[in-house]
Order: structure tokens, then sequence, then C-alpha cells
């Protein structure tokens, strides 16, 4: 998926990656993926309730 596709389809971006990883490309080269907070726990073995919550400015 590209990170334009990702940024105007944010909501159906989430419900793939509920399923399964979802790579993130910007400008044809794979830069982030997008995973499910179970597959995080499970990859990492830690619960997400102590990391911090993001707050993200509009327009970035």
């Amino acid at each position: 998926m590209s990170a334009a596709e990702a940024k105007n389809g944010f909501g159906h971006l989430i419900d793939i990656a509920r399923q399964e990883p979802v790579k993130i490309e910007k400008h044809g080269r794979a830069v982030v993926v997008v995973i499910s907070i179970e597959e995080y726990e499970r990859l990492t073995g830690l619960q997400t309730n102590p990391l911090p919550q993001v707050e993200v400015q509009q327009g970035e």
C-alpha cells in the first residue's frame, strides 16, 4: 500500500492490519509495517497499556 493510499484510506488500513501486516511504501520504497496490537504484543511479549499515546496534529 502506498503512503498516499494509507493516508486517504486510514480506516481501511486499520481493517486490513487487524488481519495481516500491511507494508507501507513511500516513493516505491517500503518504509513501515502496520500490524495489529495483538500481533505486536505476540512479537514483543509486551502489554501495550504502558505505551504512551501520541497525539497527532492535523496536517501531519
